[in-house]
C-alpha cells in the first residue's frame, strides 16, 4: 500500500503532466506559427494538429488539473498552493486562447494601402515584391510587408483583387 506521501506524489505529477499538455497545445502552435520565422514543413503540420486538437485538449487538460488542484489544494503548503494556483491562471489561460484565433492579432489586416510611384518609393533594389498589372495599371506589394499582413484587397485597373502570400 502505497504511503500519504507517494499518493500526493502521484497526484502532483499528474497535476503536472496535465498542466504541460494544456498549456502546450497552445503555445506550442503559437511558438511555432510566427511572422518572419523559419517554419519547417514538419514543423507547421505539428503546429496545424495540435492547433486542431488544441480547443478540446486544452479543455480536458483544464478540468484534470481543476479537480486534481482542489484534491492537493487542502493538503499542501501555502507555498505549493500558490504554485497551483499560478499552474491553474496559465492552464485556464490556455484553455480560452485555444478558442480563439490569435493568429488574427498577429497579422494585422491592412485598414486602407497606399502606394507611392516607383521613382519615390524607397524599397531597397534587391527588396521581392509581388507585381500586379491590369491594363495600364501596375502594382507592387512588399513581401516584407505581406509576409506580415497575409491578405490585402485592392482595386487594380477597375477590377478587385485580394493580394496575399
Amino acid at each position: 500500500m502505497d504511503s500519504p506521501s507517494d499518493q500526493r506524489g502521484y497526484v502532483w505529477f499528474l497535476f503536472l503532466v496535465s498542466a504541460v499538455a494544456g498549456i502546450g497545445l497552445f503555445f506550442v502552435p503559437a511558438f511555432i506559427i510566427r511572422p518572419f520565422t523559419h517554419q519547417t514543413p514538419t514543423g507547421l503540420a505539428l503546429a496545424m494538429a495540435l492547433r486542431q486538437r488544441a480547443p478540446w485538449g486544452t479543455l480536458v487538460a483544464a478540468v484534470v488539473c481543476l479537480a486534481l488542484a482542489l484534491v492537493l489544494w487542502g493538503i499542501v503548503s501555502k507555498g505549493r498552493k500558490i504554485v497551483l494556483a499560478s499552474v491553474m491562471v496559465l492552464v485556464a489561460f490556455s484553455a480560452v486562447m485555444a478558442r480563439l484565433n490569435y493568429f488574427e492579432w498577429m497579422f494585422h489586416p491592412v485598414d486602407s494601402a497606399q502606394f507611392e510611384s516607383a521613382s519615390a518609393s524607397k524599397l531597397d533594389k534587391g527588396e521581392m515584391i509581388l507585381a500586379l498589372r491590369f491594363g495600364s495599371e501596375a502594382r507592387a506589394y512588399p513581401i516584407r510587408e505581406m509576409a506580415y499582413h497575409h491578405v490585402l484587397n485592392d482595386v487594380v485597373g477597375g477590377v478587385p483583387v485580394a493580394v496575399t502570400y
